[in-house]
């Protein structure tokens, strides 16, 4: 059995408990602390072989432990589901992350690579740092920049201006539609600067329930509202030294609006409930497909934070806008995708190469990619076709099951899209309307943000 050291952070009493109960009958050896600063006597007593930390914890963040760390692996603990995309790419500080509450056996799993993987990788630790950083200053490759991929002139244009706001603590506005890559763009500015040894939080602002998104975002002392029992900290917080990456900004209600343009302005966060401010040193990085000019002039969104977002601007062009690009990334998606599954690289018939061309990919990359694995799992051979990728189908299912004949000339799919919803969200719920279109739930409502379609208020009874 294993006599490995393992340092378990956290503040809530029940879950500290359990985790440690859980590792001891896996031979591991542990000790408890219920704060970063109670975390710091241990790690000056003790050495461990790997330390389990929530995100959030009362006074200073769970991010504070990479930097105590000194060589000891992170395994960062969050109850934010939201915050999966963001944790995962503190793993250059964190060697993982796991959302609670946790499965039994991935807990266990994670930790035992964790581990595993310190000691394969505790001989090589000089040539990695070598090869990291040679890696940061190869800054361009044959195909794209920091694993974006994209070779026209607008793509690379946006590379050449990324390579020059990264160096500084400009705040950035990224805008593009969904699917677009908008927070590739942000870990690659992220990477590309100063910051890169301290954490990126990424937060879907529209994934937040408003009653709840001044508490996630700036932390809440114990008592400040029902069901606050101990004080948190806070996603600016917790991004402290490192970058905040706040995607579909123009979903922040006006609320948390004047309170983010203090953190521009004064550098300064005040918890909910706190009268004490505290000093936070966070690069911004925003994102949204919506205008937020237009917006901020319905008094929709503040224009004077507006400003202030928009130090640098940052275009991502939609998939339909890169020409050659198109069908680059789909040969390169398929080489990705057969890899993961283990198989040799598919071939795209030349009928498909053309549909996927000819296609507007409304979900941008995000929906190539998937049209992709989708075609992988259900190829009968090794060649694609647009079969497999299910384009004309799924077009289809965009035109409401409709004959090709009720288009009238001139009319887009996106009319027929509004027309559908105004027509029938008064006798069906989101669901109902998602599943009649042939769409998820979270693409009914990027298209209605995207055709300024309002979601119908429900009346009370």
């Amino acid at each position: 059995m294993s006599q490995d050291q393992v340092l378990i952070v956290e503040d809530e009493e029940i879950i500290r408990s359990s985790l440690r109960r859980l590792l001891e009958r896996q031979g591991y050896s542990i000790t408890e602390a219920g704060s970063v600063h109670e975390a710091e006597d241990f790690l000056k007593q003790q050495s461990f072989s790997l330390i389990i930390s929530d995100l959030r914890l009362p006074g200073k963040p769970g991010t504070e432990m990479i930097n105590l760390a000194n060589g000891i692996p992170v395994l960062i603990m969050t109850s934010y589901a939201s915050l999966n995309s963001a944790v995962s790419t503190m793993k250059q500080g964190a060697v993982d992350y796991i959302a609670k509450p946790f499965d039994h056996a991935e807990m266990i799993q994670r930790v035992a690579e964790a581990i595993e993987k310190q000691a394969a990788q505790s001989t090589e630790t000089n040539t990695d740092q070598d090869d990291k950083e040679s890696q940061i200053q190869e800054t361009f490759s044959g195909d794209g920049f920091n694993g974006i991929l994209g070779q026209c002139d607008a793509m690379q244009l946006l590379f050449r201006q990324i390579q020059k706001v990264a160096p500084t603590d400009a705040t950035v506005l990224i805008q593009g539609e969904s699917g677009t890559g908008k927070e590739l763009v942000a870990r690659a500015i992220h990477e590309n600067s100063k910051r890169i040894n301290g954490p990126m939080i990424s937060v879907n602002c529209a994934a937040i329930p408003e009653t709840l998104i001044e508490s996630e975002l700036f932390g809440h002392e114990k008592g400040s509202f029902t069901g606050a029992t101990a004080a948190r900290t806070g996603l600016i917080e917790a991004a402290n030294g490192g970058t905040l990456f706040l995607d579909e900004i123009g979903e922040l209600p006006l609320e948390a609006q004047a309170r983010l343009l203090r953190v521009l302005q004064e550098g300064e966060i005040r918890r909910v409930g706190s009268v004490q401010s505290q000093s936070v040193d966070v690069r911004l990085i925003a994102a949204t497909h919506r205008n937020l000019r237009q917006l901020s002039s319905q008094n929709e969104f503040r224009e004077d934070l507006y400003y202030r977002l928009k130090v640098v601007e940052l275009r991502i062009p939609p998939l339909r806008e890169r020409g050659n690009d198109i069908l680059m990334l789909a040969e390169k998606l398929l080489a990705k995708t057969c890899e993961k599954m283990g198989l040799e690289v598919f071939s795209l018939a030349p009928e498909t190469m053309a549909a996927i061309s000819q296609y507007q990919w409304p979900g941008n990359v995000r929906e190539m990619e998937h049209a992709i694995e989708r075609a992988v799992i259900l190829s009968e051979d090794n060649i694609i076709t647009p079969e497999n990728l299910d384009i004309e189908v799924r077009v289809k299912q965009t035109l409401f099951r409709q004959d090709a004949e009720e288009l009238q000339d001139g009319l887009t799919l996106e009319d027929y899209f509004q027309r559908f919803v105004l027509e029938h969200q008064d006798q069906m719920t989101e669901t109902e309307l998602a599943q009649k279109l042939g769409i998820s739930r979270k693409t009914l409502w990027e298209r209605r943000q995207r055709l300024g379609i309002p979601r119908k208020k429900t009346t009370a009874t």
